[in-house]
């Protein structure tokens, strides 16, 4: 079963964070599609899923990258979103004084030069914790832990949010931000 949860978790990641179009299928503006419409639309693309296996996927992927509606009746990632039909209202929060990024050496020149920039993403993601941020950074090569200054930067007007998942979201760290490089 790991295997078949491991497989549907990077097809719903696809879907509802980069390109819910390769299914036939339109997010609102918060990421939210019904799951019923998710279910259709997956086997329409040869992608078996039914709601039982959907709920275990959501309440099992350990990084919690899916949000369920109350009812159960729609869902979402809850973060890391780069499609373009995407653009979540979210609540601006008092982040704590310092947050993490993980990333890969071979990426520092460029950040020291330019600081964090979401890319194809929506938003920067920052962790509150240096063991989640080495994780996420060992997933791209050697790793290495930028300690962000986010207070700083909050109280100079950078807008920090957070996600259904408790990743920190910003638009972007410049590099005096960031204490460890």
């Amino acid at each position: 079963m790991k295997q078949d949860t491991t497989k549907i978790s990077k097809f719903l990641s696809y879907v509802l964070r980069h390109k819910p179009e390769s299914i036939a299928m339109k997010l609102d503006a918060d990421g939210w599609v019904a799951i019923d419409t998710l279910l259709l639309q997956a086997s329409r693309y040869g992608h078996k899923l039914n709601r039982v296996i959907l709920e275990h996927v959501v309440e099992t992927n350990d990084k919690k990258r899916f949000t369920l509606s109350t009812d159960k009746s729609m869902i979402r990632a809850a973060q890391g979103h780069s499609s373009q039909q995407v653009s979540m209202t979210l609540n601006e929060q008092v982040p704590p004084e310092f947050l993490y990024h993980g990333t890969a050496i071979r990426f520092q020149g460029s950040i020291n030069q330019q600081g964090l920039i979401p890319g194809n993403r929506h938003h920067v993601h920052l962790s509150d914790n240096q063991q989640t941020a080495l994780t996420v950074g060992a997933r791209h090569g050697k790793p290495v832990v930028l300690i962000i200054n986010a207070k700083t930067m909050y109280e100079q007007g950078f807008n920090f949010y957070l996600s259904d998942n408790n990743v920190w979201l910003t638009d972007h760290v410049p590099a005096k931000f960031i204490l460890a490089k």
